[in-house]
């Protein structure tokens, strides 16, 4: 029994390490405004992503981590965001345009409609 109890013991001192480490690195990464992902937790802990997702205290840590970094900007996004919002403008300023054509268009075909039922009543008349 004796070897037993000494190495569940061996086992959690070496999975409290693992927890440590695995919260360390992500706050580490928070600090460093680094966006958390499991594959760079992974990468820079050599942990496995079963044990991100499966461990209770871990997934707490990092659960808490990726509320905080909501807020967190990617500079990459202004950038893309500013993009975006000029081709949006620019999109925009074509449907009006295109609504307005289409509004004279639908004029255009009232007239012609008019003025074809005068014709058609002015032959009419002719007979």
């Amino acid at each position: 029994m004796l070897k037993y109890e000494k190495m569940i013991a061996l086992n959690k001192q070496a999975s409290a390490v693992k927890v440590e480490l695995a919260k360390t690195t992500i706050w580490q990464m928070l600090d460093e405004n680094q966006r958390i992902t499991i594959p760079k937790l992974m990468e820079m802990t050599g942990l496995s992503r079963g044990f991100f997702y499966k461990n209770p205290e871990v997934r707490r840590e990092l659960d808490r981590a990726l509320e905080q970094q909501v807020g967190m900007i990617d500079p990459r996004r202004g950038i893309l965001d500013l993009a975006m919002s000029g081709e949006i403008e620019l999109l925009r300023n074509q449907m009006s345009e295109l609504r307005r054509e289409n509004e004279e268009l639908k004029q255009e075909i009232q007239r012609l409609k008019k003025a074809l039922g005068k014709r058609n009543l002015e032959m009419i008349r002719g007979l």
